[in-house]
């Protein structure tokens, strides 16, 4: 699967890191128009074979949106 970061992705050095690890929460296109890919902080909860729940930044949420024209 093709991914292209729409939202987030590797953080500056010094005090924008926010997440203290240099590579951030992240909002991915996809090869399906329909589909995004998100890369974001682990959440305790049982899930289907082959998915997951995961937790973003609410910023990087709406700049994915804003990218994708829908705001």
């Amino acid at each position: 699967m093709e991914l292209t970061m729409i939202a987030g992705g590797p953080c500056s050095t010094g005090d924008d890191d926010k997440c203290g690890n240099g590579d951030c929460p992240t909002v991915y296109g996809t090869d399906r128009p329909d589909m995004l890919a998100i890369q974001g902080y682990d959440v305790a909860r049982v899930t289907p074979e082959g998915e997951s729940v995961v937790m973003i930044p609410e910023e990087i949420l709406k700049e994915a949106a804003r990218a994708r024209g829908w705001f």
